[in-house]
């Protein structure tokens, strides 16, 4: 276990096991330089304890270089839930949960993430005070982060395809959930054309229904031939299967760790296919709950998150003078701020 930890360069790997509950959870705690580390709680079902460490470690990683590169004053931390088997009572669980995380004495600070919910978020609330997202305190980071998506569209549309706008841009959306649905929303607005995927169906005719979308199934969203490719689910997409099918100029998009290994940044790359870093443009989350936490209003918050298309403008400068793809640069800004002070 520490040669896992060690690798992945973590301060920090807590476990808790309840039985009351049910509740098994992780807690990875990936560098607190810049502040204490904060990341949301992810609830899923894992095929067995070694997937669910290794994509708490992922994600928290990501967590501090995302943190770095919006510039807020957080580290890098994330919690996952084993999500139990069958019938279970959520509420007692989460105020599990909760004290898991009070314990920690504010080191890490949680928020809703894929399979939590802000309701959730607001029983972990009666615990501890080391949260952010409740129906409370309005810092619901879903709305944010489509927020950021949307800006990082916009500059990847306007680098790559030279459009100052979306309309008529075609974005394959793949993920429906809470994110994908609000940028979906942000996208139609704007005018663009838009073919969309779930694995629920209801959210599917949702979107058909009030966006004219077109449906496609899971399986073939990314086969698209579109402008704009954007994972809005879980990690890994971006793969040695699904790479080569690519028929897109840009891939975009809100879902954590896309790339399923560093090398598939450089296949993009090769390919000419522009890709925005996932912990770049999906930032607005981390931005909501961290201002949002430290007090800062609206406008604030709205302001420093639509200025990630402008950080993106500037990866892709670099990334076309230095011939790297455009993560590389991103991980070198980021391992610069949080190594080399």
């Amino acid at each position: 276990m520490f040669d896992t930890i060690e690798r992945a360069d973590l301060e920090e790997l807590h476990f808790r096991y309840d039985r009351a509950t049910g509740l098994r959870g992780i807690v990875a705690i990936h560098n607190t330089r810049l502040g204490p580390a904060l990341g949301g709680c992810r609830c899923i079902p894992y095929d067995d304890d070694e997937e669910a460490i290794a994509d708490v470690i992922r994600l928290a990683r990501g967590m501090s270089y995302k943190a770095a590169l919006a510039n807020v004053p957080q580290g890098g931390g994330k919690a996952v839930i084993l999500q139990p088997p069958g019938t279970y009572d959520r509420a007692a669980l989460y105020r599990a949960f909760g004290r898991f995380v009070n314990d920690l004495g504010g080191r890490y600070i949680t928020a809703v993430d894929s399979g939590s919910r802000i309701s959730d978020m607001d029983e972990v609330r009666r615990v501890t005070p080391y949260v952010s997202g409740t129906s409370k305190d309005g810092h619901d980071p879903s709305p944010v982060t489509a927020l950021g998506v949307y800006a990082g569209i916009r500059s990847a549309v306007a680098w790559r395809l030279g459009r100052d706008s979306l309309r008529d841009v075609h974005v394959a959306v793949q993920g429906l959930g809470n994110v994908g649905y609000a940028l979906a929303g942000l996208l139609h607005v704007e005018g663009a054309r838009l073919t969309v995927s779930d694995i629920d169906a209801a959210r599917v005719e949702r979107c058909v229904r009030e966006m004219g979308a077109e449906a496609v199934a899971p399986e073939v969203i990314h086969e698209m031939e579109c402008e704009v490719f954007s994972p809005c689910g879980l990690g890994g997409v971006l793969n040695d299967d699904t790479i080569p099918r690519l028929r897109c100029a840009i891939v975009a998009g809100a879902a954590n760790n896309q790339l399923a290994d560093d090398s598939q940044g450089e296949r993009l790359h090769r390919e000419g296919i522009l890709y925005a870093p996932d912990y770049v443009i999906n930032a607005g989350g981390l931005i909501q709950v961290s201002l949002g936490y430290h007090g800062k209003d609206h406008a604030e918050i709205r302001r420093r998150t639509m200025a990630l298309g402008n950080a993106l403008q500037d990866l892709f400068e670099r990334s076309k003078v230095d011939d790297l793809p455009p993560e590389q640069i991103a991980n070198q800004v980021a391992e610069s701020i949080i190594y080399h002070p």
